[in-house]
């Protein structure tokens, strides 16, 4: 098909990864560009195609943008995705979607009022593994489920940038919580019971543990950390027949199910085995093109849902975004 043309908000080091695999793709290119730093953007324009603009709104307008991808620090999510929608565009908004449930719900009231389309950009939901997690669980291939743990462990403390910055809504919930809690509300929606405890320092949080309980007796252990490198990232759903497993499973291509000692079975998407940003590009880009006002693969009332979920841990962890920028 005809390139899908982007207008960039953001210039950082995930918006140069996304950029490079784009570009390689050949179905996507970047035609305009804004960030704070007009000499950054300037950089990101000549390395990764396209024109940076002085203003946010020169970009979102400029000729043949078809989409705005907003990649800044959770804090601007909002401000920029109200622009875009207000000036006409379709937004794809990195996760986590917002800082608040209500600014989430404001704008998919916009997006809704402007008949213009509206998506987080979550891979969990566009993942081919995640998916297909998702597949063996309906089909039973495990059993009824009775646990599952995630945990997902990086160290970014002692680094500067927006991880660590109180004023750009940093901290673990956002950053990286998100993904299992995703992950979670993907397979077995809204628990009946959230419980919650976390270390917060200088204003934002470093770790926190969650535990999800369903009606049914699931219990869903959730484990999150900048401050700690130690396990790293892994996921384990067990049934009564078996269990599913995979490192890395906010990111990782692939994913291995076992019953018992002889039976396994590895699934492997296509594409790089991890960090694949491809799949949900080319879904929205899809969805914007047929004129659909929300994605095929992620609902708004599940955005929506899981920023509740995360008010509502926010809340029992006492942590608080009262000086954003």
């Amino acid at each position: 098909m005809e390139k899908f043309r982007w207008c960039f908000i953001g210039t950082g080091n995930l918006a140069a990864t996304v950029a490079s695999q784009l570009r390689k793709s050949g179905r996507h290119e970047i035609v305009s560009c804004y960030t704070r730093n007009y000499v950054k953007g300037k950089a990101f324009a000549e390395k990764y195609g396209g024109t940076a603009y002085d203003t946010p709104e020169k970009a979102i307008t400029a000729e043949g943008v078809e989409g705005v991808y907003i990649v800044t620090p959770h804090n601007a999510h909002y401000r920029y995705a109200e622009l875009s929608l207000k000036l006409g565009k379709p937004v794809f908004c990195e996760k986590a979607f917002t800082v608040t449930a209500k600014e989430t719900d404001e704008l998919i009231s916009i997006a809704r009022d402007k008949k213009l389309f509206l998506c987080e950009a979550m891979w969990t939901w566009f993942s081919p593994s995640a998916n297909m997690a998702k597949k063996w669980i309906d089909e039973g291939r495990i059993g009824k489920i009775h646990s599952a743990d995630f945990r997902y462990h990086i160290r970014t403390v002692g680094h500067k940038g927006r991880h660590t910055d109180p004023k750009r809504a940093g901290g673990a919930l956002l950053d990286i919580t998100v993904y299992p809690i995703t992950y979670a509300y993907r397979l077995w929606g809204k628990p009946e019971l959230i419980e919650s405890k976390a270390k917060i320092k200088d204003g934002i949080d470093l770790c926190e543990d969650i535990v999800f309980t369903y009606s049914d007796g699931l219990k869903v252990n959730i484990s999150a950390s900048i401050n700690d490198s130690i396990g790293l990232e892994k996921m384990l759903i067990r049934g009564e027949k078996g269990v599913i497993k995979a490192p890395f499973f906010h990111a990782m291509n692939g994913l291995t199910l076992k019953k018992g000692l002889f039976i396994k079975e590895t699934f492997k998407g296509d594409g790089p085995r991890i960090n694949s940003y491809i799949d949900e590009f080319d879904s929205v880009a899809k969805d914007i093109r047929s004129g659909k006002t929300e994605s095929s693969m992620v609902p708004l009332k599940a955005t929506k849902a899981v920023m509740e979920l995360l008010d509502i841990i926010r809340d029992q962890i006492g942590l608080n975004y009262n000086n954003l920028e």
